[in-house]
């Protein structure tokens, strides 16, 4: 089977209700029942009657059907729609009765969505909820508990409803309407005509279809108390004839952690307001969970959408049915219209970009409602038309549903071609927060009204909370590293240390090596950037290419690798040169040895600069025409080099809009706010890179940065596994030093002490390592290792001061290693 399945061959589903346990009817000794199958507002079938003891399981064994295609009872159908099971007992006759009569005992609902999962057949074993006032409702147990009566059912299919590589492509959405709160004070939960309450919002199910998702059973409650945590979701329906039928087994409404919650009215001077409008005020409570089958080109559709505009609308209305006049003829056109009237139109604007973060499957959002207004919803969305405005053209009127049937749904505007919505707006613009009512304006040619109801939201900060879950993550995470459990899992075998031949000209060779490979490195970057296609490199531009080449070196964080990498064979240089004679006693004599040193050193590097230049080959310039994403990446970077960050930034948004899972786009953002000392926005950027399944030539460099920024804000947890990565992937002495450290203040000493030993061995000279191992030795109460790690760490020239007042607080305090003492 293909991705785009032709459902014209019907698969069929085939439901089996076994038995039923400990039911009660309206004799004592037996009950004369049986069962009805429901799908989707259509009965499949009534099992056979059968009278059986109250002490005894009714065996109903009863099989129907129904055919899944993409006509009728659609795979959407299934995620969302449950089978509906009604148990209706035959009561006895009295005299004179024709024709038997039946009373509803109970309800139960299956669920379905394990056939969108790939199985094939599944049992379950569900409530029957009992109709008010039925035996079944008021039937006891000898201690006083209601009974409960469960069902046993199965369901089956001959082969599975989707293919792997359909069900690997395809996703289930759920969206659930909590509550609204802190509603418009003029609702009143006693007013007359009878209200309903109805949140809808349109999702893409295919490349070119949309579905609409509507809420239509949002109840008005005066308030007093808080919402019951946890609370059972609710199945999109309309009402069942037993109270809980419409309960979605397993799936609850829980509590929150307010600081985990996206979207508006999530700051802590918010939290007193939220606390009283969801304890003392009117809301409106749906509690109801609508999912949505969107198979492989939807959810690419709903990614791009989500991309190249950040918001998605959701409605909200309150629609008062009216009673038509006695004897006033209507024309069947109109009827719909009159009886429906829309008031209290709201909106808010659900930001899903969190939705696109690699591995994220859950948004739990608090939202502002806004007045509707067609200006603001094209500016915020791109879109052009109320969604609401297509449900009521599409939905029976409030009451207009069968009254015989055992389900009463609306059945929403099913799919209507997606309109092609490819704007250039921010995808980083926040919806104006100010709430004002929409002035009269002109839109698409007609003028719209002011929006005088729905202003009373914004009156009264009403708003809703809304989650939104998907079976798999639009964008996939990569799977975490299998980290060495323990430090010393990552030191490498080390033998013993080889005498070194001593000699001012032994240090220079080293040093010349290391160019050399420092070289080889940079090299590899120049032809990354410039050379390509096999044409002469313009000899004009030289400086302008040196200095990008320069500028993208200490952008990308590679500059600062590779002084790391060379720093030992310059302080191996200093000392030879140094301890050839005697210590300089003329300050003069000393300047001039350093200033001689340093030439040197400039020279040496820029010989093998020149050399690298002259073994580049030939360059062509990227085209926006050809890849937009990856001209405005380069831009970006050329602005960076020439300092102009601003520029920069903005050609990277357009870079995202373009190609929004790009890693490395989302690295130079990173490097930009690193560079800007905006260390929240880089931590953002940065997790973001690392988390993508796909490489990035920055990975070396975002582990120093946002290793730095964990250490920084005291964030240890994380910063050990960054630091765990790089020692693995890139080891040197300022990893190990810095893996040491998070180590250290976790108060993992034995680890903190082989990460701190391993970077020691890399690099003797460094104060810091010197300084964490005196710590440690303080720690572990090894007095002699303490004072000489404490002697080198001031040797070494040891310039961080809180380090060093940390180190003497705590000789103070255990009263060794200060040889001062």
């Amino acid at each position: 089977m293909e991705n785009n399945r032709e459902f014209g061959r019907a698969v069929a589903v085939q439901v089996t209700v076994m038995s039923a346990s400990r039911l009660k009817g309206s004799r004592t000794d037996s009950c004369l029942s049986f069962i009805r199958v429901e799908f989707n507002g259509c009965v499949l079938g009534d099992s056979q009657k059968l009278d059986v003891p109250v002490d005894k399981d009714v065996v109903y064994n009863f099989t129907c059907s129904f055919e899944c295609s993409e006509v009728a009872h659609t795979l959407d159908d299934v995620a969302h729609k449950p089978v509906i099971l009604t148990v209706l007992e035959i009561l006895p006759k009295e005299k004179k009765q024709k024709e038997e009569k039946t009373a509803a005992l109970g309800q139960a609902s299956v669920d379905l969505l394990p056939l969108l999962r790939g199985q094939c057949n599944f049992s379950s074993t569900v409530l029957l909820h009992a109709v008010t006032g039925s035996p079944a409702d008021v039937a006891l147990r000898e201690d006083g508990t209601k009974v409960k009566t469960t069902l046993d059912v199965t369901v089956s299919v001959s082969e599975p409803l989707l293919s792997d590589a359909q069900r690997s492509d395809s996703n289930v959405l759920m969206v659930t309407v909590e509550a609204a709160y802190s509603v418009p004070e003029v609702w009143n939960p006693a007013s007359t005509p009878p209200s309903s309450y109805v949140a809808a919002l349109q999702m893409p199910v295919s490349a070119t279809k949309e579905q609409i998702l509507s809420f239509s059973n949002g109840v008005l409650k005066t308030g007093g108390e808080k919402e019951p945590l946890p609370r059972p979701k609710k199945w999109p329906l309309g009402p069942l004839l037993a109270p809980g039928a419409e309960v979605i087994q397993g799936l609850y409404i829980d509590a929150e952690p307010t600081d985990m919650d996206h979207g508006d009215l999530t700051d802590i001077e918010d939290k007193d307001f939220r606390a009283d409008a969801e304890c003392n005020q009117k809301r409106v409570s749906w509690d109801t969970a609508r999912r949505c089958f969107i198979d492989a080109g939807g959810v690419a559709s709903l990614s791009r959408r989500i991309a190249q505009c950040r918001f998605w609308p959701v409605e909200i209305m309150k629609v008062t049915q009216t009673v038509p006049v006695k004897g006033a003829k209507q024309s069947k056109d109109k009827m719909g219209e009159e009886e429906i009237q829309i008031s209290f139109h709201g909106v808010v604007y659900m930001d899903l970009v969190p939705l696109l973060y690699p591995g994220v499957r859950r948004i739990h959002g608090v939202y502002r409602i806004y007045p509707f207004c067609e200006a603001d919803l094209l500016n915020k969305t791109q879109r052009t038309h109320s969604v609401l405005k297509e449900y009521i053209r599409a939905a029976p009127p409030p009451g207009r549903a069968r009254a015989n049937s055992s389900v009463s749904s609306i059945k929403a505007f099913q799919t209507k071609n997606m309109e092609n919505q490819r704007g250039n707006n921010d995808i980083f613009k926040k919806p104006d927060s100010q709430g004002k009512p929409a002035l009269a304006e002109n839109v698409n040619g007609q003028e719209q009204q002011v929006n005088t109801e729905g202003q009373m939201y914004a009156d009264s900060r009403s708003y809703i909370i809304i989650d939104i879950f998907v079976e798999k993550p639009l964008v996939p995470k990569r799977p975490p590293e299998e980290l060495a459990k323990r430090v010393m899992e990552l030191v490498p075998p080390r033998p013993p240390l080889p005498r070194r031949p001593a000699g001012a000209e032994r240090a220079v060779e080293e040093y010349q090596c290391q160019i050399a490979s420092v070289a080889a490195q940079v090299l590899d970057q120049y032809q990354q950037m410039f050379v390509s296609g096999g044409k002469a490199l313009d000899p004009v531009l030289q400086e302008q290419r040196k200095q990008q080449l320069l500028g993208e070196l200490n952008c990308s964080g590679k500059y600062f690798a590779f002084k790391e990498q060379m720093k030992y064979s310059v302080v191996r240089i200093v000392r030879e040169k140094m301890f050839r004679t005697e210590a300089f006693s003329d300050p003069e004599q000393l300047q001039a040895f350093l200033s001689q040193l340093y030439v040197f050193l400039v020279d040496e590097m820029h010989a093998a600069l020149n050399k690298m230049a002259q073994r580049a080959l030939a360059s062509e310039l990227l085209s926006p025409e050809k890849n937009p994403s990856l001209y405005n990446l380069a831009l970006a970077q050329l602005q960076m080099l020439s300092g102009d960050p601003d520029s920069a930034e903005s050609s990277l948004r357009r870079a995202l809009t373009d190609n929004f899972q790009n890693p490395d786009i989302w690295a130079l953002l990173g490097h930009l706010h690193y560079l800007r000392a905006d260390y929240t926005q880089a931590q953002s950027c940065y997790e973001r890179t690392l988390d993508s399944v796909l490489d990035t030539a920055h990975t070396h460099s975002i582990f120093l940065r946002l290793g730095a920024i964990y250490l920084q804000h005291g964030e240890y947890e994380k910063a050990k596994p960054v630091f765990l990565r790089a020692c693995k992937h890139s080891p040197s002495c300022l990893t190990w030093l810095r893996l040491g450290i998070a180590c250290y203040r976790l108060e993992e000493l034995t680890e903190a002490e082989e990460a701190l030993t391993e970077a020691n061995a890399l690099n003797n000279r460094n104060a810091e390592v010197w300084a964490y191992l005196s710590l440690v030795c303080l720690r572990t109460g090894r007095k002699l290792e303490a004072e000489q790690s404490y002697k080198y760490a001031i040797k070494m020239n040891l310039q961080a001061e809180p380090l060093l007042q940390e180190i003497h607080d705590l000789q103070s305090r255990v009263g060794f290693g200060n040889p001062c003492f």
